[in-house]
């Protein structure tokens, strides 16, 4: 059985009437890339805060690394690592000196804490620009320099909260790969993104989050699958084996282009070899066939109401 690196039952978070967690569950599995998904004001950031113990909830159960949120919180600050929306980086040290500060306060002896900055500085292509101000880096090297920090204590869940906001789409492919190294070597990542490609891209599993309340969790395929216009897309060779399969398949629509079909389908593997072996039967032969299925924007949409461009535009 999978072991949870994050559990939470039940949480609940409020500001004054404003109910912002509305009795959230969730439950991630140790060495996979989570990510929570939602509108600007849905709760992402406080759903972060409270599982990193920077706020306390006024309901629910949370454990982290198997530890109490509430009752351990020091065990759970030991444990993780957390990468803000905004770089929490000193812009009047150097890069080195960033992470020189991070191996101090983690209380590294000196001989740990030079080779773990030197490490970091290598793994992140800092190396060159390490005895540069902070305050000369581009957004996409404060961000790798930001994350560095945070793996300074070799922490085994990381919260990344909208790590690749602002950066060029060079900056967040390198930020994917880093992401993706850190959960091949064993690191749980929770990551909150306003980018529905990212989480698409990095995310095992998903959850929606809005006005406070997970309306949708599931792998990313699984949440395409229950928005309608999932379709199979049949072409055909001829007229005739065309005519022959609208005869057999009578939810088939003719499609945009010449000699094919949309037939509609969850598209599992199973069904599209049902449809394409009730073809057979019929000695109707399908020349090529592709499964479509809505993106995340579309889930998105269907969800909250709203599409990612309009959430990002907020």
């Amino acid at each position: 059985m999978t072991r949870s690196a994050i559990a939470a039952s039940g949480l609940r978070k409020a500001y004054k009437d404003k109910i912002v967690l509305d009795g959230i569950d969730l439950d991630v599995a140790a060495g996979t890339i989570f990510s929570l998904l939602g509108p600007n004001g849905a709760g992402k950031t406080t759903t972060v805060n409270v599982l990193s113990t920077l706020m306390k909830a006024d309901g629910g159960t949370v454990r982290v690394a198997g530890h109490d949120v509430a009752t351990e919180t020091k065990a759970v600050r030991a444990a993780i690592g957390v990468t803000g929306q905004f770089a929490a980086v000193d812009d009047l040290l150097t890069g080195q000196e960033n992470l020189q500060l991070m191996a101090d306060l983690k209380r590294l002896g000196s001989g740990e804490s030079k080779r773990v900055v030197t490490d970091l500085l290598e793994r992140f292509d800092l190396t060159e620009s390490a005895q540069k101000m902070a305050a000369t880096y581009s957004g996409g090297m404060r961000r790798k320099l930001d994350l560095a920090m945070t793996l300074v204590g070799k922490p085994k869940i990381i919260f990344l909260d909208e790590p690749t906001t602002g950066l060029d789409p060079r900056s967040r492919r390198t930020m994917w790969d880093t992401i993706r190294l850190l959960v091949a070597e064993g690191v749980t990542i929770f990551l909150t993104t306003q980018y529905l490609e990212e989480a698409d891209r990095l995310a095992d599993r998903i959850a929606v989050l809005d006005q406070g309340k997970l309306v949708a969790q599931g792998t990313p395929a699984d949440l395409k699958r229950q928005i309608p216009g999932s379709h199979v897309r049949l072409q055909f060779a001829s007229d005739f084996e065309l005519d022959g399969a609208l005869r057999v398949l009578t939810s088939a629509t003719r499609g945009e282009e010449d000699l094919t079909l949309r037939v509609p389908s969850d598209g599992r593997a199973k069904s599209v070899r049902a449809l394409l072996d009730r073809l057979d039967a019929h000695s109707i032969e399908v020349e090529e066939f592709s499964v479509h299925t809505p993106d995340l924007d579309d889930v998105f949409l269907s969800l909250t109401g709203r599409t990612s461009t309009e959430v990002t535009a907020q």
